[in-house]
């Protein structure tokens, strides 16, 4: 293969990257495809002499790297979250639920909707709803029908939060959580929070311990 061929193949695959960035739902994920495809962009600038390239490349990996140590040092502070109660009719859970609805059945396609009487958590980041848990509770054990994070957060670990570090649910006497995971994206949340599968679809956590 000679040079051209080499350069042209970088060229293809910097924009393959740019391209495969665009369709991340993950925001992290977007930024860290985005940053290696500016990356070989600029390598392929050099290359061929075209500094136009270069310096606009140059600027998106400036904007890349500002953004993805903001999102990381974000990540890493999960005090920021909070679970807050809300009445099942409450107002603004019925918005933000309705208005993520579509969203959120990519991902639970068996959620049933409000129904009214359930345990509902508004997930706070700075105060602001970043997302929302349903539970129907019996005694000491629950069942989440809906655990939902909008895509811009999902990066910064509301459901470590919830799932690992809170006292959300035990706080209120539950020990024993389930659900369902209807998606392989849904499943693999639940695995990476704690959950274990228990057959017939239904996944099991005990709730994390009290907060001392």
């Amino acid at each position: 293969m000679d040079t051209a061929h080499v350069y042209e193949l970088i060229g293809y695959t910097a924009s393959a990257l740019i391209v495969v960035s665009l369709l991340m739902s993950s925001l992290l994920r977007l930024r860290v495809i985005g940053l290696f495809g500016a990356i070989i962009f600029t390598v392929y600038g050099v290359l061929i002499g075209a500094f136009p390239i270069v310096a606009a490349n140059g600027t998106i990996i400036a904007i890349q790297v500002f953004h993805l140590s903001r999102m990381l040092r974000q990540r890493a502070a999960d005090a920021y979250f909070e679970a807050l109660e809300v009445p099942a009719d409450s107002p603004v859970l019925r918005r933000f639920v309705d208005f993520h609805s579509e969203d959120a059945r990519r991902f639970q396609p068996d959620f049933p909707g409000i129904q009214g009487h359930e345990l509902a958590l508004l997930i706070l980041r700075d105060a602001v709803p970043a997302g929302a848990v349903l539970a129907e509770v019996d005694g000491e054990q629950a069942h989440v029908t809906l655990d939902y994070v909008v895509a811009e957060h999902r990066d910064l670990r509301p459901g470590r939060f919830l799932w690992v570090d809170s006292d959300a649910f035990t706080s209120r006497g539950i020990r024993r959580v389930t659900t369902t995971a209807p998606s392989p994206e849904h499943a693999r949340y639940l695995g990476s929070v704690g959950f274990e599968p228990a057959g017939d679809d239904l996944w099991v956590r005990e709730a994390p311990p009290a907060a001392s």
